[in-house]
């Protein structure tokens, strides 16, 4: 996961960022622009994936606040439902919370699964951990190019060096991307080098 700014999110008006941190925080500086009269575009960014956040502003500030904690509520992730039956654990077994599901696959795969030690749910767990380990790095590198690139598209596309930015991304060629975004307003460019701050961290040392 992308952890530039967990949980947080980050409003511009037009190319002049507004506020980072906390939606309900964000969302009161943002009414009070607003209100000012500002007729750039407003938007709102969740930033650990740049999707845009859709928030309306009338009323009072605790009107915006309830439509906020709203927003929260749905995005929360929402707990797997526990198995209907339990199947009682042995004297001193630790409860796992572990969650029944189906799983399909070849007879083979089942006969090597419960050759191992501990039968074939306890292998399948540590195959898991084990490719979800091998795979973290790969998929924080993904997501920080993919909430980037996201960012990007909206607030920089039609901006000098665009093309050429995006493919020095997921080229990850962190010297020419700085210098291809260089000419761009301060708090975009500054809010893109630090979603792609990922991306060129996992590019040191590759070749």
């Amino acid at each position: 996961m992308n952890e530039i700014y967990p949980a947080s999110y980050t409003a511009f008006a037009g190319v002049q960022r507004i506020a980072s941190g906390e939606l309900a925080q964000v969302a009161l500086q943002t009414k009070q622009v607003i209100e000012q009269g500002t007729l750039a575009p407003v938007l709102i960014f969740q930033d650990t994936t740049s999707e845009q956040v859709e928030l309306d502003f009338r009323g009072t500030d605790e009107d915006v606040l309830q439509r906020v904690a709203a927003i929260l509520r749905a995005s929360a992730p929402v707990a797997a439902p526990e198995p209907a039956q339990k199947t009682p654990g042995g004297p001193g077994r630790p409860k796992l919370g572990v969650v029944a599901r189906e799983v399909t696959l070849l007879p083979r795969h089942w006969a090597w699964l419960n050759s191992q030690p501990g039968g074939a749910s306890v292998a399948l767990r540590k195959l898991v951990e084990l490719a979800r380990r091998a795979n973290e790095q790969g998929d924080r590198l993904r997501l920080a190019q993919e909430a980037t690139y996201r960012f990007m598209s909206v607030m920089a596309g039609d901006l000098p060096g665009f093309e050429e930015a995006t493919r020095a991304l997921f080229a990850k060629n962190g010297e020419r991307f700085d210098a291809l975004i260089a000419p761009w307003p301060i708090d975009v460019r500054e809010h893109t080098r630090r979603l792609a701050a990922i991306v060129f961290q996992a590019g040191v040392g590759e070749a």
